[in-house]
Protein backbone atom coordinates (compact mmCIF):
# COMPACT_ATOMS: atom_id res chain seq x y z
CA UNK A 1 0.00 0.00 0.00
CA UNK A 2 1.34 3.33 -0.76
CA UNK A 3 0.55 6.13 1.78
CA UNK A 4 0.17 9.60 0.41
CA UNK A 5 -0.66 11.54 3.68
CA UNK A 6 -1.29 14.63 1.79
CA UNK A 7 -4.14 12.95 -0.18
CA UNK A 8 -5.10 10.78 2.38
CA UNK A 9 -7.54 11.33 5.32
CA UNK A 10 -7.43 10.24 9.00
CA UNK A 11 -10.65 9.72 11.11
CA UNK A 12 -11.83 8.69 14.31
CA UNK A 13 -15.44 7.55 15.03
CA UNK A 14 -16.61 7.12 18.41
CA UNK A 15 -19.57 5.55 20.00
CA UNK A 16 -22.08 8.50 20.81
CA UNK A 17 -23.16 6.59 23.45
CA UNK A 18 -20.09 6.15 25.58
CA UNK A 19 -19.89 8.38 28.94
CA UNK A 20 -16.68 10.77 28.64
CA UNK A 21 -14.11 8.88 29.92
CA UNK A 22 -14.64 6.10 27.78
CA UNK A 23 -14.91 8.19 24.61
CA UNK A 24 -11.32 9.51 25.71
CA UNK A 25 -10.41 5.97 26.27
CA UNK A 26 -11.42 4.72 22.97
CA UNK A 27 -10.16 7.58 20.77
CA UNK A 28 -6.93 7.78 22.27
CA UNK A 29 -6.22 4.19 22.58
CA UNK A 30 -7.26 4.16 18.30
CA UNK A 31 -5.20 6.95 17.90
CA UNK A 32 -1.66 5.48 19.44
CA UNK A 33 -2.38 2.55 17.02
CA UNK A 34 -3.41 4.65 14.16
CA UNK A 35 0.11 6.10 14.60
CA UNK A 36 2.27 3.11 15.24
CA UNK A 37 0.49 1.94 12.17
CA UNK A 38 1.33 4.49 9.79
CA UNK A 39 4.07 6.69 10.66
CA UNK A 40 3.96 8.82 8.16
CA UNK A 41 1.80 10.63 9.60
CA UNK A 42 3.63 11.93 12.35
CA UNK A 43 6.02 14.75 11.49
CA UNK A 44 9.27 15.40 12.57
CA UNK A 45 10.46 16.74 16.05
CA UNK A 46 10.46 20.48 16.18
CA UNK A 47 13.03 22.98 17.93
CA UNK A 48 11.47 25.84 19.69
CA UNK A 49 13.11 29.36 20.22
CA UNK A 50 15.13 28.51 22.94
CA UNK A 51 16.15 25.30 21.67
CA UNK A 52 13.51 23.10 23.57
CA UNK A 53 12.51 19.94 20.93
CA UNK A 54 8.90 18.80 20.35
CA UNK A 55 8.19 15.73 19.82
CA UNK A 56 6.51 15.58 15.81
CA UNK A 57 2.93 15.85 15.58
CA UNK A 58 0.55 14.77 13.20
CA UNK A 59 0.54 16.49 10.04
CA UNK A 60 -2.54 16.07 8.60
CA UNK A 61 -6.03 16.86 10.75
CA UNK A 62 -7.57 13.61 13.21
CA UNK A 63 -11.56 14.78 13.47
CA UNK A 64 -13.05 12.78 16.12
CA UNK A 65 -16.29 12.19 15.00
CA UNK A 66 -19.24 10.64 16.63
CA UNK A 67 -22.13 8.09 15.18
CA UNK A 68 -24.79 5.77 16.97
CA UNK A 69 -23.00 1.94 17.48
CA UNK A 70 -24.69 0.45 14.58
CA UNK A 71 -22.90 2.93 12.41
CA UNK A 72 -19.91 2.31 14.00
CA UNK A 73 -20.17 -1.03 13.38
CA UNK A 74 -20.97 -0.68 9.79
CA UNK A 75 -17.77 1.71 8.93
CA UNK A 76 -15.67 -0.65 10.61
CA UNK A 77 -17.22 -3.87 8.54
CA UNK A 78 -17.01 -1.91 4.98
CA UNK A 79 -13.54 0.00 5.62
CA UNK A 80 -12.08 -3.76 6.48
CA UNK A 81 -13.13 -4.68 3.42
CA UNK A 82 -11.12 -1.91 1.80
CA UNK A 83 -7.51 -2.63 0.93
CA UNK A 84 -6.26 0.85 0.80
CA UNK A 85 -7.74 1.78 4.04
CA UNK A 86 -5.95 0.89 7.57
CA UNK A 87 -8.05 0.65 9.92
CA UNK A 88 -7.96 0.10 13.64
CA UNK A 89 -11.16 -1.34 15.67
CA UNK A 90 -11.29 -1.01 19.47
CA UNK A 91 -13.93 -3.29 20.62
CA UNK A 92 -16.27 -3.07 23.73
CA UNK A 93 -14.23 -6.31 24.68
CA UNK A 94 -10.76 -4.45 24.70
CA UNK A 95 -12.47 -1.48 26.42
CA UNK A 96 -13.76 -3.87 29.53
CA UNK A 97 -10.16 -5.64 30.08
CA UNK A 98 -7.85 -4.80 32.82
CA UNK A 99 -4.88 -6.55 31.38
CA UNK A 100 -3.69 -7.19 27.24
CA UNK A 101 -3.44 -10.94 28.38
CA UNK A 102 -6.92 -10.66 29.31
CA UNK A 103 -7.47 -8.85 25.71
CA UNK A 104 -5.63 -11.76 24.46
CA UNK A 105 -7.21 -14.43 25.80
CA UNK A 106 -11.11 -13.15 25.49
CA UNK A 107 -10.85 -12.07 22.27
CA UNK A 108 -9.27 -15.57 20.92
CA UNK A 109 -12.61 -16.65 22.46
CA UNK A 110 -14.74 -14.60 20.61
CA UNK A 111 -16.10 -14.35 17.08
CA UNK A 112 -15.79 -11.31 14.78
CA UNK A 113 -19.70 -11.03 14.38
CA UNK A 114 -20.18 -10.90 17.73
CA UNK A 115 -17.63 -8.04 18.49
CA UNK A 116 -19.02 -4.31 19.01
CA UNK A 117 -16.85 -1.48 18.80
CA UNK A 118 -16.79 1.61 21.20
CA UNK A 119 -14.11 3.22 18.41
CA UNK A 120 -12.46 2.76 14.89
CA UNK A 121 -9.65 4.79 13.47
CA UNK A 122 -9.48 4.97 10.03
CA UNK A 123 -6.29 6.23 7.27
CA UNK A 124 -6.86 6.07 3.63
CA UNK A 125 -7.77 8.01 0.29
CA UNK A 126 -9.73 11.01 1.00
CA UNK A 127 -12.83 10.07 -1.23
CA UNK A 128 -13.63 7.03 0.62
CA UNK A 129 -13.24 8.06 3.81
CA UNK A 130 -15.22 11.09 2.83
CA UNK A 131 -18.23 8.22 1.80
CA UNK A 132 -18.17 6.49 4.71
CA UNK A 133 -17.78 9.59 7.67
CA UNK A 134 -18.98 12.94 5.58
CA UNK A 135 -22.21 13.09 7.03
CA UNK A 136 -21.13 12.10 11.05
CA UNK A 137 -21.01 15.04 13.54
CA UNK A 138 -17.58 16.14 14.95
CA UNK A 139 -17.77 15.30 18.43
CA UNK A 140 -18.54 18.12 20.91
Amino acid sequence: MSLDVKNSKCVIVVNDDLPVGLTVNAASVVSLTLGRSVPELIGQDVKDADGAVHLGITLIPVPILKAPAEKVAEIHAAATEDPEVVVVGFSDLAQSCRTYDEYIERLGASESAALAYSSVGLFGPRKQLNKWTGSLALLR
